[in-house]
């Protein structure tokens, strides 16, 4: 029998039998499963198997990391032995589901909108940190780049060009997003989005610094106000949009739907946009702005030490994908940045310093592995694995990851650090407005030192080994 099939009957076995599986799918390095009954799953066994890397439960699927070009040969191999059909991923979502309850299902919908436009804001915010290097003084020289060698100024003003289109039409890709995953045409959202930015129209962020036209609709006098940098209005916008677009589809004769169903829909929920729900949702979103910017002017130190402290059960939860939608309004707001992507960051490195220090105390070789290559991934802003397949493992360092990323998270917000969304982890200093660039290299130096140290400490002071794929009670 090969080692693959060997591992695929085995894991079967340990996550409890072909009968508790729902639906598998795979991606690049993880199975992706709808199981009936989590509670079946035996850890332990799990553990043990030489292909699994780790495991951990999210949005009602549980999910075995693998590894890249494994992955597809034990699914073949699961496949085979349960009788499972392959299934898609948006079948395993769907099968998923059922097993969430109403809040899990509002998270997971946003993490639906969100994920598929991580790239391009993940690109954007990197671009953006390139160019802070090339038109900030004082990093490589007394005076920007651009000044010192003049020729680098118009690749850096193309580098802006290219890195600010990602904000600027951000109601562009949350549209296409948000309409394919309500069910509706994605075509006609990112068509929405680009109505809501029109360049006719007033930029959001002059909102209150130059006199707004208006439309006089029969007698009721509708501002022309963009919707740049903003989310809530088009995500209400895209719902109703799907929703509409599903009626005509149900009303109109398919034989003239492609004449029909997008004008009126579009013409419809466009104007909605611009009369209800667009000053509504933008009244809205700035009132929550500005609570949240309160919070953190009045409490700063606590704001950082709560948000800092628990964002990694916040990944945990998969409730992390909804603080996105945030970080994007307070990136579109007045203030200029979002203060907490900055404890993202450093959330992310605590986690992989904790991890890495485990790479220390572990006995097993195939677990020593692990904590090292999810520490390095951890540092480059992907948590999931040291998080999942090191620190929840053996609770400690996971909690003293925690309370380290809680301390920097404290001073940061204390020092009023700011940043764009983009990079996690440490290359996410260039996500980080230029001026705040030493109070967070401190923070930086916090959750490179202090996780890893207190770990190593805390085992040394119990004396005792943690082995792969046990929780030792002494050290919890």
């Amino acid at each position: 029998m090969s080692d693959v099939k060997q591992s695929s009957i085995q894991i079967v076995k340990a996550i409890g039998g072909k009968d508790n599986i729902a639906a598998a799918t795979h991606c690049v390095t993880r199975l992706r499963l709808a199981l009936k009954d989590e509670g079946k799953v035996d850890q332990e066994a799990l553990d043990q198997i030489d292909v699994v890397k780790g495991s951990f439960s999210t949005n009602g699927q549980f999910q075995v990391v693998i590894g890249q070009g494994t992955v597809n040969k034990v699914y073949a191999e699961l496949v085979k032995e349960t009788g499972v059909g392959e299934a898609s991923k948006d079948d395993v979502k769907k099968a998923s589901e059922q097993n969430l309850n109403p809040l899990q299902r509002a998270v997971k919908t946003l993490a639906d909108i969100f994920i598929p436009i991580l790239p391009a804001i993940v690109a954007a915010g990197l671009l953006l940190g390139i160019n802070n290097l090339l038109t900030s003084k004082g990093i490589f020289f007394s005076r920007p780049v651009i000044e010192v060698y003049p020729a680098w100024a118009d690749f850096t003003t193309m580098v802006s060009l290219i890195a600010n289109t990602s904000f600027g039409f951000l109601p562009a890709l949350i549209g296409w997003s948000a309409v394919k995953r309500f069910g509706g045409n994605p075509l006609l959202g990112i068509v929405l989005g680009l109505i809501l930015v029109n360049p006719a129209l007033i930029n959001a962020w002059d909102f209150g610094k130059v006199e707004i036209p208006t439309w006089n609709l029969f007698g009721l006098e509708i501002q022309q106000i963009g919707y740049q940098g903003q989310v809530l209005p088009i995500l209400v916008a895209s719902y109703l949009l799907a929703r509409f677009e599903q009626f005509l589809n149900k009303k109109i004769p398919e034989s003239i739907q492609l004449l029909l169903v997008a004008p009126i829909a579009l013409l419809v929920i466009g104007f909605l946009s611009f009369i209800v729900i667009g000053p509504l949702t933008f009244a809205i979103g700035n009132a929550l702005t500005d609570g949240l910017v309160g919070i953190f002017d009045h409490a700063s130190w606590l704001g950082g030490l709560l948000y800092g402290g628990f964002y990694a059960l916040l990944v945990v939860t998969g409730m992390h994908h909804t603080f996105l939608a945030v970080d994007l309004q307070l990136q579109g707001s007045a203030l200029g940045g979002t203060f907490l992507w900055p404890m993202l960051a450093l959330s992310n490195i605590a986690q992989g310093s904790a991890a890495l220090a485990m790479m220390f105390i572990v006995k097993d070789q195939k677990q020593k592995g692990l904590s090292l290559t999810s520490g390095i991934s951890a540092y480059l802003g992907i948590t999931e694995p040291a998080i999942f397949g090191v620190n929840i493992r053996h609770r400690f360092p996971f909690i003293i990851a925690m309370a380290s990323s809680s301390i920097a998270g404290m001073y940061i917000s204390s020092q009023g650090v700011l940043g764009t969304v983009g990079v996690g982890g440490i290359p996410g200093i260039f996500s980080i407005l230029r001026e705040y660039w030493l109070p967070f290299a401190i923070g930086m130096l916090i959750v490179l030192v202090l996780p890893f140290v207190s770990t190593l400490l805390f085992a040394k002071m119990k004396k005792k080994d943690v082995k792969y794929g046990t929780r030792d009670q002494s050290l919890s």
